[in-house]
Parts: structure tokens; C-alpha cells; sequence
């Protein structure tokens, strides 16, 4: 797997075109894709981070597989650059627009603008709450799930957590509704603090919020920060502090640099469970392709994650992504809304 060396990091312009418009199309493909040249917007919300990163490269992948020119609006974390840019894409006289992340209430009304001309729409981690737009999820509330499951198997049911979230995300919200069960059911854990923040610099304003809860805190041993940025941001603290072997973190979703940081010695990120994003943006990519071609995609797609220890991964010696996907081959695949005419031997 190449994806994370093919990186689209020159995210400057506002429009980048990020496959040529190619003139053939897919042997055996439906029409439009047997001529080629389909136009498909990614609009993003966030765009800094490997996760994201890695996502938008699937995507990129699927999309070359299929000779779709796939326009990339990157995401600058503001809700009102994220419609400007869905009313390009519509401009642009895409035949499908996939959103990647974004805030609900902003989206509905250019939305239905693109449903009312035709143009497909797929949502991937935003809940857009209309029947006509397919869902593409990591099963939150699974991932959320292994991972609690894995810090009582390390700790036991008893133990101070701090935990880092913030509303208003729908990955988040779901893995917190799992989180607000795991308390009910395990009456030892304590919640001593939640705190959590999302931008351009993720980790390391998560770092300096994880600092003082930390330290008007000592007795925290567990955090469980749901997002990968999340958990780098609390490692950097508890490396700060000194504390990193008085703390366990357990997190979701996973790229070659929290690998490196998983299975460096003594460090405190134990755990993370996660999807490959590029399957993800793969995925994303196909369920607009095959509502473009006229074929049916469920409403809810979900790509099932997969438990990461940090004692596991250092067994395998499993130090990147690409290896990853080579030791655990389930993490390099999804038979999520696919047809025989998709290729998907993509990395």
C-alpha cells in the first residue's frame, strides 16, 4: 500500500483537481462510467490530520479506478467555506458531491439544492438525516466498544477516567453514547473530567487542555480519547508531565505515525481501535458511483474496525499502515457497497 506516500498535501487552493478527466472509461461498466470522465466533488470539513489524509487518498484511489474526475475541496474546519465550496461543486455540474464530516445544521439547505438537481449525494461520518443520502460510518458504537472493552481487561472495572469529546460530530456523538452506557453499566468507573477540542491544531490544544486536567487530577489512570488527534494531544501532556507510566490511553482510528507513537517504549497510548480511512474514502467513492450508475446502495454503510494493542502490534512488528494491512488483511478490505464492475485492488 502506497497511500500514505501519495498524500495530497499541497491543500492550498480552494479547488484542486485531483484526477485528470479521462477520456476511457471502465471495461464492463455501466454507463456513464464505460466512457469515463465523471464528475464527483469531495467536500471536506476537516482536512489536517493522517486520518483525513489517508481518507481523501482512498478516495483518490477508487476514483482513478473508475476514470472519475474527482474535484477535492479541501476542509478548512469552517462551516461556511464547506457550503461555499458544495455551491462550487454544484456549479461545476458534478454528477455526485460525497461530504466528508461537517455540521449538520449548515448543510441541509445546499444539500437539497444538489438533490433538486439531480446530483447524488453521499455523507461519511455527518449525519444529513435525509432517506436519500447513503450514510457511510466506521461503526462508531463498535469501535468505541472494543476499545472500552480492552482498558477494563487492562485495568478492571474500577478506575478515574478522563475523557476527551467534544458534541457535535457524529462520530463522536456516537462513540459518547457508547461511552454514557459503558459508565451506567461499570458504577466503578468515575468520569473526572471531560475536555476536548477540534481544529487546525487538534493535538496540541488537546495538549494543553490534557495538562491541567491532568495535573488537577493525579489520580486519572484511564483516558479514553476517541479520536486519534485526541490521544496524541494526551500523550504529548502526559510525556510533558512525566506521568506516561502512571496513565493508559485508549483511542480509535490509527495512521503510521500513532503506530510509531503506539509502540514507542513507555508509551501511554495503549490501545486504538480503527477502520482504514482509505478503505473508508474508498467506500465513500463507490456508493456515489453506484448511485450515479442508477444501482441501489443501502442508507446505512458501515466499515466494521478492528482492535490495535499496543502489545500486538509490537509483536507483529508492525511499524506502518502498509504493513498493517500486510499482517492483518481484514484492515486492507471492505465488500461495503461494491459490484463487479468496481475495481478494487486499489493499494
Amino acid at each position: 500500500m502506497k497511500f500514505l506516500t501519495r498524500l495530497a498535501l499541497s491543500a492550498v487552493a480552494p479547488l484542486l483537481l485531483t484526477q485528470a478527466a479521462l477520456a476511457s472509461g471502465v471495461n464492463g461498466a455501466p454507463a456513464p462510467f464505460d466512457k469515463g470522465g465523471v464528475k464527483v466533488a469531495l467536500v471536506s470539513y476537516i482536512s489536517a490530520g493522517d486520518f483525513f489524509q489517508a481518507y481523501q487518498a482512498g478516495a483518490e484511489a477508487q476514483a482513478k479506478a473508475l476514470a472519475i474526475d474527482l474535484r477535492v475541496f479541501p476542509g478548512r474546519q469552517d462551516a461556511a467555506a464547506q457550503r461555499e465550496q458544495i455551491l462550487q461543486a454544484i456549479n461545476l455540474g458534478v454528477s455526485a458531491i460525497v461530504i466528508d464530516h461537517g455540521l449538520p445544521e449548515s448543510l441541509g439547505d445546499v444539500i437539497q439544492q444538489a438533490l433538486d438537481k439531480g446530483i447524488k449525494v453521499v455523507a461519511f461520518d455527518v449525519n444529513l438525516n435525509n432517506p436519500k443520502i447513503p450514510q457511510v460510518e466506521q461503526s462508531d458504537h463498535e469501535l468505541a466498544d472494543l476499545a472500552l472493552k480492552q482498558a477494563v481487561k487492562d485495568n478492571g472495572a474500577s478506575f478515574k477516567a478522563g475523557y476527551v469529546y467534544i458534541a457535535g460530530f457524529a462520530p463522536l456523538d456516537r462513540r459518547n453514547e457508547v461511552w454514557n452506557t459503558f459508565k451506567k453499566q461499570n458504577a466503578g468507573v468515575v468520569e473526572k473530567a471531560r475536555f476536548g477540542n477540534v481544529s487546525d491544531t487538534t493535538a496540541t490544544s488537546t495538549a494543553d487542555q490534557a495538562k491541567a486536567v491532568l495535573t488537577a487530577n493525579p489520580d486519572i489512570t484511564v483516558v479514553f480519547a476517541p479520536y486519534d488527534e485526541f490521544a496524541r494531544g494526551v500523550k504529548l501532556a502526559a510525556t510533558d508531565l512525566g506521568i506516561t507510566d502512571k496513565l493508559k490511553i485508549y483511542s480509535a482510528d490509527v495512521s503510521t505515525a500513532d503506530i510509531q507513537e503506539i509502540t514507542e517504549p513507555g508509551s501511554p497510548w495503549v490501545a486504538t481501535v480503527a477502520t482504514n480511512p482509505a478503505v473508508v474514502g474508498a467506500v465513500s467513492i463507490r456508493a456515489a458511483a453506484l448511485q450515479i450508475a442508477g444501482q441501489e446502495v443501502p442508507h446505512q454503510i458501515t466499515v466494521k474496525p478492528t482492535l490495535l494493542t499496543q502489545e500486538g502490534l509490537r509483536a507483529a512488528g508492525v511499524k506502518t499502515i502498509e504493513e498493517l494491512a500486510q499482517k492483518v488483511p481484514a484492515f486492507s478490505v471492505s465488500d461495503a457497497v461494491t459490484a463487479s464492475w468496481i475495481p478494487d485492488k486499489l493499494f
